[in-house]
């Protein structure tokens, strides 16, 4: 069985301010395999680091990412890092310049769940500006979204993302549909999701899969016994110590 890659998830949220760049400067001194971080768009088009499409969770700031320009983001702090303010992608990518560690940059919707307009080819864009695109791993909900992702090409990977209800909604058969209508090969779903006979099918179509939310012992025990093949988890030390 081929070793279960980790992923620090929000560069490691249950120790570190997520998605901040301190966070992500401790995930680095980690032997992972990759780091995930979120993506919005400012107002002006500026390519920005953060989870949620409103600032008010993570930052003193309140309302959109989307309402404000990059100046006016800038002056917002996060939460827990001592006055670090809302990062770019750039700089968070400038960090991972040279790092045998994968970056894995999940595209985000804005506030009202609609795709931003450009955020692939402006994200592509900034992991071209430094040089890790070869290196980076695009994720992401939405499938028209990947799929450009998918086309643009020159990527360590493209997977798209499905939540519990798409189980439920569509079953194993309409996701394995859309996945090949699409051209994707690698597949996400939240932790709680998997078992072994889902795994099993989806291995035997020829998908790579992934999860996410494997955060507390039980179930970073599980995803490793079913032998996925990448888990994204808020405790990176753990798993690593699991892993072992």
């Amino acid at each position: 069985m081929a070793r279960v890659a980790i992923i620090s998830h929000r560069g490691g949220s249950f120790l570190w301010p997520e998605n901040s760049l301190a966070a992500f400067r401790k995930t680095l001194l980690l032997p992972l395999e990759q780091a995930e971080c979120d993506v919005h768009l400012s107002a002006d088009g500026a390519v920005v680091v953060m989870h949620d499409a409103t600032l008010d969770r993570t930052t003193d700031g309140t309302g959109p990412v989307a309402a404000q320009a990059l100046e006016a983001l800038r002056r917002w702090r996060i939460r827990g890092t001592g006055g670090e303010g809302v990062p770019t992608l750039a700089e968070l990518a400038a960090l991972f310049h040279g790092a045998a560690m994968r970056l894995r940059v999940e595209i985000k919707t804005d506030a009202g769940g609609r795709p931003y307009p450009g955020i692939v080819g402006k994200t592509l864009a900034v992991l071209d500006a430094a040089g890790i695109r070869d290196r980076s791993v695009l994720i992401g909900f939405q499938a028209p979204v990947m799929a450009e992702a998918l086309a643009a090409g020159g990527l360590a990977g493209v997977s798209w993302l499905l939540e519990g209800r798409a189980l439920q909604e569509i079953g194993v058969d309409g996701i394995v549909a859309a996945a090949r209508a699409y051209g994707f090969r690698d597949l996400g779903f939240p932790a709680r999701s998997l078992d072994t006979e889902l795994l099993a099918r989806l291995r035997g179509d020829g998908f790579s899969v992934n999860v996410w939310g494997a955060n507390h012992r039980e179930e970073i025990a599980r995803m490793l016994a079913l032998g996925v093949d990448a888990l994204a988890t808020d405790d990176p030390p753990l798993a690593l110590a699991m892993r072992r």
